[in-house]
């Protein structure tokens, strides 16, 4: 059972870095494959390109595969304005865990779950379901699951464009939020915190986002790292990804982040997830399809050469 810093650890050191790499042993190993499942957050995936390309200059090998999806809840709901019905991650996880067999999956929603409205007790307790239903399904495939909370909303960018709406609106939507949508967000995050005993491992992803946006309007009240509240930048990506190899590699001194690395581990990741989301028969309306997997194989080795060839 997993605490997520106070595990037992094992080390190995490679002779391409100055400092020993450790893994926590009831996570991610060398030469796992990791996947991610989640939102559109996840689907942008900046943040697990971040993680890569981390891993990538340790000289550390390990798979990490982007299958995040746009617009997914793990709850079933859709807000009626939506403009098709918003797909639910429990319809595709047996296709991706068969086609991907992963060692570790990563799980991170909740932003579309409260489907930017009040919270409500029967909202919240369909995303609980879909939690634990999702927890089922992964450790029932052998792989050790990890969620991560839901990020923060951050009302500032709705808000300055007059679209947020009060308790008593009319009509909630992702264009259309509910003011104290991060409220919202908050319940969600500290329930996801208390499962500790049902899953591998838990990442709080919410609170140093708002701690460094919060540290960051002391000087400039209109400081953000999103243009709608929900979907946030490359500098948000990055303290995630910080969180997740500080969770994977708890003693951690300097995480670097090479732009060289970071660069070419994004083009990798866009390459495997197009291909594996391709794969696995999503049913989302709207994603570019993705070349076959060995083809996507090929493309992602040829990109590696390059960057050897270049060192």
């Amino acid at each position: 059972m997993m605490k997520t810093i106070h595990v037992a650890l094992f080390l190995t050191t490679f002779l391409c870095s100055d400092e020993s790499v450790v893994f926590s042993q009831s996570l991610v190993n060398e030469n796992d494959r990791v996947i991610f499942l989640g939102d559109s957050n996840t689907y942008a995936g900046s943040y697990i390109s971040d993680v890569d390309a981390c891993f990538m200059n340790l000289g550390v090998n390990i798979e990490f595969i982007n299958v995040g999806l746009p617009s997914e809840t793990c709850c079933g709901l859709s807000e009626p304005d939506h403009p098709f019905p918003r797909p639910t991650v429990q319809e595709r996880t047996d296709r991706v865990l068969e086609a991907l067999k992963p060692n570790v999956v990563f799980v991170c929603y909740g932003m579309n779950d409260g489907i930017y409205h009040p919270f409500n007790k029967v909202r919240f307790e369909k995303y609980q379901k879909g939690i634990h239903e999702l927890i089922g399904k992964i450790k029932k495939s052998g792989a050790k699951i990890v969620l991560m909370t839901p990020p923060p909303f951050d009302p500032l960018p709705m808000q300055k464009k007059n679209k947020l709406v009060g308790k008593e609106g009319k009509k909630f939507a992702w264009f259309s939020i509910y003011e104290d949508y991060d409220l919202v967000m908050k319940k969600y995050a500290d329930w996801i915190m208390t499962l500790d005993s049902k899953v591998d491992g838990l990442i709080d992803i919410r609170t140093p986002i708002v701690d460094f946006q919060n540290a960051k309007r002391k000087s400039n009240p209109d400081f953000t790292m999103s243009g709608d509240g929900v979907h946030f930048n490359d500098q948000c990506h990055r303290l995630i990804a910080t969180a997740i190899v500080k969770t994977i590699k708890p003693d951690a001194k300097k995480i670097l982040f090479d732009d060289k690395l970071v660069s070419v581990a994004s083009k990798k990741m866009s390459i495997l997830r197009d291909a594996w989301l391709t794969k696995s028969k999503h049913k989302r309306p709207g994603i570019r399809a993705g070349l076959p997997i060995d083809q996507a194989n090929a493309a992602v080795a040829k990109l590696l050469l390059d960057l050897k060839t270049k060192q």
